[in-house]
């Protein structure tokens, strides 16, 4: 355990930093992110991650969207980073909260135009009879913002995943994989142990 950092999020940049130096990785900061149906049952897809801090793991969505509204019902999420050319997995499980309208603003803005339009034309998860809809929806967005800073729908915004767990997996020849687990016991330190493969 003396190779990783004693503060887990300080590990994962670690490793987040040599993954993003990976020329075939074409996307280091996708992750799985799963959360909790409003029936219970898990639900997972491949999100962006935004940004990390010693706060928790960011990422942005609409807020009406299947997961918006899961996360409304179980404020819980699960994160999982895997960089196949390393051979590292991260795992992380932690409370769910809202980021500010100053993050989610500051993050809206700087997103291609064409995003933030489909920020607007987009009702996530929604059924969607003919693409033409959302097609024209946009094209009706692109004008009404013509010549103009697009403002983030309220219904558009971050989250942070406060991590309470992290596990770090290291891959071995033969499946004699290295597993670590940080387990939070405050909100200024963690508690490692090693498990099993």
């Amino acid at each position: 355990m003396s190779s990783l950092h004693s503060d887990p999020i300080l590990q994962f940049q670690l490793w987040f930093s040599e993954a993003k130096k990976i020329k075939s990785l074409q996307y280091p900061h996708a992750m799985t992110v799963s959360t909790v149906g409003v029936d219970g049952v898990p639900d997972s897809r491949i999100l962006l991650l935004k940004e990390v801090d010693d706060r928790g793991f960011m990422f942005f969505t609409n807020k009406d969207s299947q997961k918006g509204l899961q996360l409304a019902k179980h404020p819980f999420a699960a994160l999982l980073f895997f960089w196949e050319p390393l051979g590292y997995q991260v795992r992380i499980q932690g409370r769910v909260e809202e980021v500010s309208d100053a993050e989610s603003d500051a993050y809206f803005a700087t997103r291609p135009r064409l995003s933030q339009i489909g920020s607007w034309a987009s009702e996530q998860s929604r059924l969607l009879p003919d693409r033409a809809i959302f097609e024209q929806k946009a094209e009706s967005f692109e004008v009404q913002f013509s010549g103009q800073d697009i403002p983030r729908p309220s219904y558009w915004g971050g989250y942070r995943v406060i991590p309470q767990k992290m596990e770090f997996w290291i891959e071995r020849p033969f499946r004699w994989h290295d597993r670590f687990e940080f387990t939070r016991t405050d909100n200024a330190s963690w508690s490692v142990r090693r498990l099993y493969p």
